[in-house]
């Protein structure tokens, strides 16, 4: 069993900068991926970004790259993502979810989630 609770969310304008974290506790051994995935009202799941255990090997959502870095301090057991040049198009609903699979974008390759922190750019 793996708990994960995400925290940094808020109302920026656009332009700016936002650090979400995602803090985890249990069985977070067999977590070979963790994730983070956002959704808005009437919209997809859709991925945004992904890291190892090791922080070896990161994955980004091409609307992303070069706008957002994952990380994780594995001592802390916490997972990151700093979002800079935040965009209108960035507001939604952020997840952290982890998956025992190598590697994965798919929402349904994930099993345990976080409750959600929302971000809101402004233009």
């Amino acid at each position: 069993q793996v708990q994960l609770v995400e925290s940094g969310g808020g109302l920026v304008q656009a332009g700016g900068s936002l650090r979400l974290s995602c803090a985890a506790s249990g069985r977070t051994f067999s977590s070979a991926t963790v994730g983070w995935f956002r959704q808005a009202p009437g919209k997809e799941r859709e991925f945004v970004a992904r890291i190892s255990w090791s922080g070896a090997s990161t994955y980004y959502a091409d609307s992303v790259k070069g706008r957002f870095t994952i990380s994780r301090d594995n001592a802390k057991n916490t997972l990151y993502l700093q979002m800079n040049s935040l965009k209108p198009e960035d507001t939604a609903v952020y997840r952290c979810a982890t998956t025992g699979a190598s590697a994965s974008t798919r929402p349904d390759e994930y099993i345990y989630w976080g409750q959600g922190t929302q971000v809101t750019v402004s233009s």
